[in-house]
């Protein structure tokens, strides 16, 4: 009802409309950046070293030393990278890892473990496949006032591309990343006025007036590495200029991308300390035809084969560094008390060096120390003498990188085999009670249909208990990647995430299109293991209840796959 008093012509909403005002928005960045500083100060370890969830909840393999993959027959690869960084840190800082892998931990879950801990370094595994992916992880721990580091074979021949594509990352570890990454935390936490600093760029802890434990037989390796080298937080106080005189570093100046010089390699491993595998979820480890726990002892660095698709040109090159059997022995022991009844010995080529071999099994058998064990070889990298020695101190299993049954296409991989030598090679293996695991390559230069059909009928007349075709991948910084380059075998419009060894290709050849090769890598897998032999194989590794629900699980996505 209209009230009486007031014409109904009067509109009672409106007002004077002042004049446009200056515009001032609160801003409450001061109050919150102060309450995260805050947390910051009470984080509760100083450096996270993570190998991150997966992109789709499946297994997958990334690596210090290799290219990563979706693992298609349920391989959980233990994080023996992050151990060996672990063990640079310890006790000088607080450190945790977290395999999220191994863990099968959803993002979610992987996100609480990050507000939790509010690390102030976030150090994570980086590969092609997995690149957005493992840069979301970056997202939440930069939102968290972490520090970020990304290494591995991928930020390494590409850093500065990497660093620019992606703000939220930091830094990256071009190379092997264990004395850079030491250094470059060592000058943080000099810079916050952790450390006291003497004369000489030594660090002593403010409390107890000890040196840092690590840091003493981080100076040794540093200089053996490197003769000239000082601690970059001596001399200039200015963090720019600190900062570019740690070698094998990529960073951020400003708005602009900086990469120092590459780091010299680590001269002795035998320098390094044993890797904390006790901060790795051992028990969740699985491998197949492996019953029970298991874990990785890296052997040594480097291999002299010429293989141009091979990772190793991007992290090593042609430089070969041993471990002394004593001290694998001595890690071996460590694994076993831990827990472990298997190990890998993880090397980018295990039989590099014979007399190391032969006086590494000597020593197992020596100790009678009753662990089980595999390792990956070159058909041209052994002897019916050494394989034997190599059964006898408990090696069950050898991966072989037998790549094509066609010797035009080796030689132009430099691959540098002769043929006959495989089925040698395997037959002594199998003499000596060794089981036989062959790696394939669908589609490296000059494959054809033929070359295909040959590289099948090879795999089928081998004394193989294992067989995995991948499609060929030109991983950035491989000579086939230049290669790759060079000829236009790319697909126009590729991303990081197809090139995949095991899921797509990124080639298109004259005569074999991505589709070609994708079609004829399911079909040599379907010829392969689908006899007698390969299923029976398959039944004998249901060893287990965790074997038997992983075989299920296998199956089925593999049928999936090649259906």
């Amino acid at each position: 009802m209209a009230n009486p008093r007031l014409p109904e012509d009067v509109n009672l909403g409106t007002r004077r409309i002042v004049n446009l005002p200056e515009a001032r928005f609160p801003s409450a960045d001061a109050i919150v950046r102060e309450r995260a500083l805050l947390r910051n100060q009470n984080s509760k370890v100083d450096v996270l070293l993570v190998n991150p969830p997966a992109p789709d909840g499946a297994i997958w393999i990334r690596s210090q030393h290799r290219v990563g993959r979706r693992s298609r027959e349920n391989m959980i690869w233990p994080q023996v990278s992050l151990a060996q960084l672990a063990a640079l840190l310890v006790p000088d800082y607080t450190v945790k890892v977290v395999d999220a892998i191994a863990e099968r931990m959803s993002w979610a879950d992987f996100e609480k473990i990050l507000r939790d801990q509010r690390a102030r370094f976030y150090v994570t595994q980086v590969t092609a496949p997995t690149l957005t992916n493992d840069m979301y992880g970056c997202l939440v721990a930069k939102s968290l006032d972490a520090v970020t580091i990304a290494f591995g074979t991928h930020v390494t021949p590409m850093a500065g591309e990497t660093l620019r594509q992606y703000p939220v990352l930091d830094f990256a570890l071009i190379g092997e990343p264990e004395l850079t990454l030491r250094e470059l935390i060592d000058l943080f936490a000099v810079r916050r006025g952790r450390w006291n600093v003497d004369a000489e760029g030594r660090l002593w802890d403010k409390n107890t007036q000890k040196e840092a434990v690590c840091h003493a037989f981080m100076r040794t390796m540093w200089m053996k590495a490197d003769p000239a080298w000082k601690p970059a937080w001596m001399g200039n106080d200015d963090e720019a200029v600190q900062l570019s005189s740690i070698k094998g570093l990529g960073w951020r100046e400003g708005c602009n991308v900086r990469i120092n010089p590459n780091r010299p390699f680590i001269r002795d491993l035998d320098d390094l300390p044993i890797p904390l595998h006790e901060l790795l979820p051992i028990q969740k480890y699985r491998a197949p035809l492996i019953r029970g726990a298991y874990s990785f002892i890296v052997t040594s660095r480097g291999c002299p084969a010429g293989c141009t698709y091979c990772i190793k040109h991007v992290s090593y090159q042609y430089s070969v560094r041993l471990r002394s059997p004593e001290k694998l022995v001595e890690e071996m022991e460590l694994l076993k008390r831990l827990g472990a009844r298997h190990v890998h010995m993880y090397a980018d080529l295990f039989t590099v060096n014979r007399e190391q071999v032969v006086r590494l099994c000597e020593l197992m058998i020596e100790r009678n120390l009753q662990l089980d064990w595999t390792c990956n070889s070159r058909v041209d990298y052994v002897d019916e003498e050494m394989l034997r020695l190599m059964g006898k101190a408990g090696c069950q299993l050898i991966s072989w990188g037998i790549e094509s049954g066609n010797e035009m296409i080796l030689k132009k991989v430099r691959k540098g085999y002769r043929m006959e030598q495989a089925k040698q090679a395997l037959m002594w293996a199998r003499k000596a009670g060794i089981k036989n695991w062959g790696y394939f390559i669908i589609g490296l230069p000059g494959e054809t249909e033929e070359t295909i059909r040959q590289t099948i009928d090879l795999a089928k007349s081998l004394p193989l208990d294992i067989a995995l075709f991948h499609v060929a991948a030109p991983y950035p910084g491989t000579p086939f990647f230049f290669q790759a380059v060079e000829n236009n075998w790319f697909r126009p419009g590729v991303n990081w995430e197809e090139v995949d060894m095991d899921q797509a290709t990124v080639l298109d050849y004259d005569t074999l299109k991505a589709e070609d090769l994708l079609a004829w890598q399911k079909r040599a897998f379907r010829e392969w293991a689908l006899r007698p032999a390969p299923i029976l194989t398959f039944l004998k590794g249901m060893n287990s209840w965790q074997g038997f629900l992983s075989a299920v699980d296998v199956a089925l996505q593999t049928f999936g796959w090649i259906k």
